[in-house]
């Protein structure tokens, strides 16, 4: 059976509503059966907007269909957590310090979901959680990347700020002080420094496309990477889901998927080329 596309286009607040009701029916363990991926047709269907609250589009809940569709992808992104808290927790119970936690994949697996739903379930097996410090962050501004002539190609590796984001992880190992993270802001498409603070206790969730990319600064940042965990979802998946969060973001189906084509492949290529840098390799599981 084929793997589900992770989802990454809810917005914080059904996401934490989700995963705080499925953590409440499933104490004291977590297990979950995914079933099989919707088809194009139906992930058309959920529509999307853009939520006020946090500038994030997010598809709609409203309606058995859609609700059923985003249930099937949550599921999915929830085993993916669940496999990486357990990976975690073996690690610390072994003596293992884990300040900075990585979560690298190609674009399009939903690295922010299940980042968010990794500090959610640590948190209720009582392992502090500093924050999440994700590399997007460190997009170029578009003003800079108009400036270097790459924004036709944003999202590739040479469009972040990799020895700005290193620097960030060098910061957050050494514990000295809080350090404020940037964010990135899907509405603005643009990143916003100072958004995050990252208290000097606790582990640090970082997730990115190129944590385990093998190039200068990128190199540097996977040293400050205490546990990489590559999240490992099919290219078809991947482009399908990377077509409609381009729609939802503005772009016709036609752009959506010449972007996907000419930007998101090459990249996803790099992402998978570097995967065995990685220190686990986790998937969804599908069941039978």
């Amino acid at each position: 059976m084929d793997q589900l596309p992770l989802v990454d286009t809810a917005d914080d607040h059904s996401k934490r509503l989700i995963v705080s009701s499925r953590l409440r029916a499933s104490q004291p363990a977590l297990s979950f059966t995914v079933s099989a991926p919707p088809q194009n047709d139906e992930v058309s269907a959920m529509s999307t907007h853009t939520d006020t609250a946090d500038n994030q589009p997010a598809g709609s809940i409203s309606g058995s269909a859609p609700y059923a569709i985003y249930s099937e992808r949550a599921s999915a992104s929830l085993s993916v957590a669940q496999q990486v808290v357990d990976l975690v927790l073996h690690r610390l119970a072994n003596g293992e310090n884990i300040r900075v936690l990585g979560l690298t994949g190609p674009p399009g697996t939903g690295k922010t979901t299940v980042a968010a739903l990794v500090a959610e379930i640590l948190e209720t097996a009582d392992v502090a959680v500093a924050g999440i410090a994700p590399m997007d962050g460190f997009h170029m501004s578009n003003a800079v990347l108009d400036d270097l002539e790459r924004h036709d190609r944003k999202g590739a590796p040479d469009t972040f700020d990799v020895w700005g984001y290193q620097a960030l992880l060098a910061r957050i190992q050494a514990s000295e002080h809080p350090v404020f993270a940037p964010d990135y802001n899907r509405g603005l498409h643009e990143p916003v420094a100072a958004s995050i603070l990252i208290p000097t206790e606790g582990i640090v969730i970082t997730e990115g496309n190129y944590l385990a990319f093998d190039e200068p600064g990128w190199r540097e940042a996977r040293g400050h990477i205490d546990f990489l965990v590559h999240i490992d979802t099919p290219t078809d998946a991947v482009m399908r889901r990377l077509v409609t969060r381009h729609e939802a973001f503005g772009k016709c189906r036609a752009d959506a998927a010449h972007w996907v084509r000419t930007v998101d492949a090459p990249n996803i290529e790099l992402v998978a080329e570097c995967a065995s840098r990685a220190d686990a390799i986790v998937s969804p599981q599908t069941g039978e």
